[in-house]
């Protein structure tokens, strides 16, 4: 059902099934995949592509142009993937020559009054508290939670299954399966609740706390870490994949956090 007070341009094309509440206003060079629900007063500006059984909630702007100074009209997109809701006043900005493009994936969660800026890429399963901020070109793998207030600086890598506590200001790389806190950002503990729901077992979560003790706890700068992780460290696809994001860092990763009461038992 698509209300008779939003206006639609011609050239967009808007799946079956997908509801659009009045004064909403979706430009030209749109795509709206089936059965997503659009509230009242949103504009879905040129470029964006919306997947399926989305929920994109009242005052919402996606696909906006960036808030760049260097962009300069390019033909770009802002892509949001399948079962996504979208809650108030979100804004999203489309991508620019870097990328091409700003993507979001599929069953994520973005909340009031987020913004995410051109060129991130934003992986599924995500969860945006209120007032979440990412400023441009920054990736976020699968299952990332960032609570409410959270400031990302431009192009940071946020590892999949992290959480990053509230009123966190981001600066650094936040490597995969770790909790971050504190200012500046730190490592205090890994996700252990996060990956026990998603169904990772003791012994699993114990191997990866032994990985971040050796990199965060013990002392030992980066790259000594590293080594000593290749060596006493089974291998693992954990392992690996912290070990290549660690590697791969352009900005460098968060700081390491020690306190006398400091105590990483999952139990």
């Amino acid at each position: 059902m698509i209300h008779p007070l939003t206006y639609i341009h011609p050239d967009s094309k808007i799946g079956p099934n997908v509801k659009i509440d009045p004064f909403t206003t979706i430009h030209k060079n749109v795509e709206i995949g089936e059965g997503t629900w659009i509230g009242s007063n949103v504009t879905i500006m040129e470029g964006a592509r919306i997947g399926k059984h989305c929920k994109i909630f009242p005052g919402s702007v996606i696909s906006a142009i960036p808030q760049d100074l260097k962009f300069r009209g390019e033909d770009t997109l802002a892509i949001i993937g399948d079962h996504t809701t979208i809650r108030e006043c979100v804004t999203i900005n489309r991508g620019t020559a870097d990328r091409n493009r700003t993507q979001i994936g599929d069953h994520c969660h973005i909340m009031a009054y987020s913004h995410i800026a051109h060129d991130c890429i934003v992986g599924n399963h995500c969860i945006f508290s209120n007032n979440t901020t990412l400023a441009g070109h920054i990736n976020v793998g699968d299952y990332v939670i960032l609570a409410g207030l959270t400031a990302v600086q431009q192009f940071v890598r946020i590892g999949s299954h992290s959480f990053v506590t509230g009123g966190s200001l981001v600066r650094k790389d936040v490597p995969p399966y770790v909790k971050g806190a504190r200012e500046p950002l730190s490592y205090v503990g890994v996700n252990s609740v996060g990956l026990k729901r998603r169904g990772y077992s003791i012994e699993k979560i114990n191997h990866i706390l032994d990985i971040y003790r050796i990199l965060f706890v013990r002392g030992y700068n980066t790259s000594k870490a590293l080594s000593i992780i290749e060596t006493e460290i089974p291998v693992s696809d954990e392992r690996d994949e912290i070990i290549t994001f660690v590697r791969e860092t352009g900005r460098g990763i968060m700081k390491g956090y020690v306190s006398r009461q400091h105590n990483e038992d999952i139990s």
